[in-house]
């Protein structure tokens, strides 16, 4: 729900109003909402769409399409298939090109082309120009709408251009300095409030600006952005000819997306591109049957490692009982591994040439958190045999020994599967995120096993093996 804010009537005000009908009044107190309060206030009424039509025809366009901007992807298919073809025109052209692009990526291509074809010329050509770069390279998020100076103008001439031209812009955070579209130098607007107006553009460069090809992939200017901390930068080809911008609101919708699809992977699925509720069924079954039955298959050799060593469980079945502990607790140190390692990645704190650090950490963390555990589970079994003597029998230290040790090695195996494989995948130019927390924890049942009857032998043999 919004935010109640004293600057305009309180929600249930709307309400009333709506149920009223009183159209005027209810034009007028849309007024003082923000778009992203207004989005809020349309989504609310979700299970209403009329109401939500009624809203959005009552606002003036410039508050349209900002607020249409900020709608859910449902919510804007919605008002697609309503809206005469008039209005979406209306809203299609004020709304900023790199948001109206973002948008026509998920909508049918049928209802693409009729879109397109209700823009303006130059709206028009904007957009096909957009939709023509890769899906996920940068020249899907620019805007064309910045401000372009001169080296030889004076700072006058420049605030004077901005002031003419200013409104058209995305951000006037930085002035863009070009020689016939090629650029020189990216200068921050407040440079030109604080020099002479008689200053010439060619004295306040430096040329030390930041700048984003435009065929690069999304999530390296991500990268870019965190590191120097921009709002907007220029974006480029090959040759240095400046095609347009983006800037950071463009960079925290993919920073999202890319952290929704990390998690998806994560959780042993694959990415969806549409949001949850919106996802046909079948597309949700397929995307997530699949690794389901990779990791149903790979589960399979858990039972195939416990036929291996039906012997050993026959002659002591109470080794059994401590199956699910072994394997759980491998399991859950590689998926804790796994998770820190995409995430640091991702968030570049360290890359694959640096694997061997991580190897290091992960080594000694893995020991100490196997050892912690190991003595855990020797305790266990001694302080139950303790409250319930004969639960093990005579040989219950040497079950306990078996036991811990089996518990210190699967954990640094665990924590080593769930460290490297990431570093591996990202090595080879794959998502690391593949390396998901379940096909981890699948991996490590299956050699667990091993590794548990391997000590168990070891110990126990000649007594109850």
């Amino acid at each position: 729900m919004p935010t109640p804010n004293p600057a305009h009537p309180p929600l249930a005000d709307i309400r009333h109003l709506l149920d009223e009908r009183e159209f005027f009044k209810l034009k007028n107190a849309l007024r003082s909402f923000q778009p992203s309060e207004l989005a809020e206030l349309i989504e609310a009424e979700d299970e209403n769409p009329g109401r939500q039509t009624v809203i959005f025809r009552m606002l003036p366009l410039h508050l349209a399409a900002q607020t249409f901007e900020l709608l859910d992807l449902s919510v804007q298919r919605h008002f697609l298939e309503t809206l005469s073809s008039e209005k979406i025109a209306e809203v299609l052209n004020e709304m900023a090109p790199d948001d109206r692009t973002e948008l026509l990526e998920f909508l049918p291509d049928d209802l693409v082309r009729e879109l397109i074809l209700n823009l303006s010329e130059p709206e028009r050509r904007v957009t096909l120009e957009l939709l023509g770069y890769p899906e996920y390279s940068v020249g899907r998020l620019m805007t064309p709408d910045y401000v372009a100076v001169r080296q030889d103008w004076t700072v006058a001439h420049v605030l004077n251009h901005v002031r003419e031209y200013g409104r058209r812009a995305e951000t006037l955070g930085e002035i863009y300095v070009t020689e016939r579209g090629v650029l020189l130098d990216a200068i921050r607007i407040h440079e030109f409030l604080l020099a002479a107006p008689t200053t010439r553009v060619s004295e306040l460069m430096d040329r030390r600006y930041v700048s984003l090809q435009v065929m690069q992939d999304q999530e390296e200017a991500l990268q870019l952005f965190e590191k120097h901390d921009r709002v907007a930068l220029p974006v480029v080809n090959a040759h240095g000819v400046l095609f347009g911008i983006v800037t950071v609101d463009d960079m925290l919708d993919v920073r999202a997306e890319e952290d929704t699809e990390d998690i998806q992977k994560l959780g042993g699925s694959q990415a969806l591109e549409e949001p949850y509720l919106d996802v046909p069924l079948m597309t949700m079954v397929r995307k997530r049957g699949g690794w389901l039955v990779v990791l149903f298959l790979g589960e399979l050799l858990t039972a195939t490692a416990m036929g291996y060593f039906e012997g050993e469980i026959a002659k002591a079945v109470v080794l059994a009982t401590f199956i699910p502990l072994i394997i759980s607790s491998g399991g859950n140190a590689g998926s804790q591994a796994t998770s820190l390692i995409i995430r640091g990645m991702s968030l570049g704190e360290f890359s694959p040439s640096d694997w061997w650090l991580v190897l290091r950490r992960e080594i000694a963390s893995g020991l100490l958190l196997g050892l912690m555990l190991a003595v855990a589970g020797f305790l266990r079994i001694g302080i139950w045999e303790m409250v319930a003597p004969a639960t093990y029998g005579p040989h219950w230290a040497l079950i306990g020994f078996a036991v811990g040790f089996s518990v210190l090695g699967i954990v640094l195996w665990g924590t080593l599967a769930g460290s490297m494989l990431p570093l591996l995948l990202r090595k080879l130019g794959l998502d690391p995120a593949t390396a998901s927390a379940p096909f981890v924890a699948t991996l490590v049942d299956v050699t667990g096993l091993v590794i548990y009857f391997s000590f168990a032998l070891l110990f126990l043999k000649g007594t109850l093996l």
